[in-house]
């Protein structure tokens, strides 16, 4: 007789198939429905259809006779139309919400990105804008240039005038 099989706690198990399988569905399409759908409950249209909705309910089952009415006793299935709806709703708008979140994040993300980006742009110029300072530092300026050539010209006209004054002193030690 085979001696059954023992498992071992250090290997997992065998993957059992399922009967039943998940119901495939489209997130995008069920997204995109969730975000039109809490937009539409955020507007005054919504508010008025669902008041509107809700007083003709009332007026009908206060004012019909007995035998027309649908509700009787102080409007249970109202409360009841009233809960589903909010029980659908309310998974709807945080579905919407949530889409909303990740949409934030990116955005989020992207700006951060734009903002290091420009944060560095700004220290390279920053560093470009001080280089260019201290080469200014060391270049000559036209007021420098014209007050250089001034003191130039003018000590070339001092030695013009002390060589003309050279030689006539020269000539007179040479005649004795």
């Amino acid at each position: 007789m085979a001696e059954p099989r023992r498992t071992r706690l250090d290997t997992p198990k065998e993957v059992r198939r399922k009967l039943l399988r998940r119901p495939s569905y489209d997130s995008e399409t069920i997204g995109v429905f969730a975000e039109e759908f809490a937009r539409f409950m955020g507007t005054a249209r919504f508010l008025l259809y669902m008041t509107l909705f809700v007083v003709v309910w009332v007026a009908w089952n206060w004012l019909a006779p007995d035998g027309q009415k649908y509700d009787q006793y102080p409007f249970i299935f109202l409360t009841l139309m009233l809960s589903l709806q909010a029980s659908y709703a309310a998974p709807l708008i945080l579905l919407a919400q949530n889409r909303q979140e990740m949409r934030d994040k990116v955005i989020a993300e992207q700006d951060r990105q734009a903002n290091a980006r420009a944060h560095a742009d700004m220290e390279f110029l920053a560093r470009e804008v001080a280089s260019l300072r201290m080469a200014v530092g060391e270049v000559a300026t036209r007021d420098f240039v014209r007050s250089e050539l001034r003191s130039l010209l003018a000590e070339l006209d001092e030695r013009a005038g002390a060589e003309e004054e050279q030689p006539e002193s020269g000539s007179s030690t040479a005649a004795p």
